[in-house]
């Protein structure tokens, strides 16, 4: 009997362990956006709003979601490619459509390069990819509204504060 009592007893200590689950809750972030703020070319200190301005990711067919698109703003956070050292986008001053649902408004391409960086967060939260060396470069064209590219921050850790700043 007294075996059978200890039997029962380590089963139920063995169960109760057993049920107890580890808290798989992603709480530390995930992948951090880009920053970029908009300045004027004539006050390299002075926040200036883009007009109508369109976010398009090159190849792409939708607007990048996480700036509202045709709206006036001199900040938005963009998302870089995590499985590539490579991102461009097609930044849309003055962004409209014609009749056939052309764009009318004035395109610069920005191009970021960049080194890729795993962190492993935790079990819930996985890796996360940040970015190192930084840089960017504008395909010049006839027309560019952007007058200037300025990398403030190198490494990309956080949305936290500013990583590019651009002018015109």
């Amino acid at each position: 009997m007294k075996i059978f009592r200890i039997a029962f007893f380590t089963l139920l200590c063995f169960i109760a362990f057993a049920s107890c689950e580890k808290d798989d809750i992603c709480v530390e972030g995930d992948t951090p956006l880009m920053v970029i703020e908009f300045y004027n070319i004539d006050d390299t200190t002075a926040l200036k709003n883009v007009t109508a301005l369109r976010v398009v990711g090159q190849g792409q067919t939708v607007t990048v979601n996480t700036v509202a698109d045709r709206s006036s703003l001199n900040t938005i956070t963009i998302p870089l490619k995590t499985a590539e050292d490579t991102t461009s986008f097609l930044l849309i001053s003055n962004s409209a459509s014609d009749d056939n649902g052309a764009e009318t408004g004035n395109i610069d391409t920005v191009n970021f390069s960049y080194s890729r960086l795993e962190d492993f967060k935790s079990r819930a939260c996985g890796f996360v990819i940040n970015y190192d060396n930084l840089d960017a470069n504008l395909t010049t064209d006839a027309d560019n509204w952007i007058q200037g590219i300025e990398i403030t921050q190198t490494q990309i850790i956080n949305a936290d504060s500013t990583h590019v700043k651009i002018f015109h």
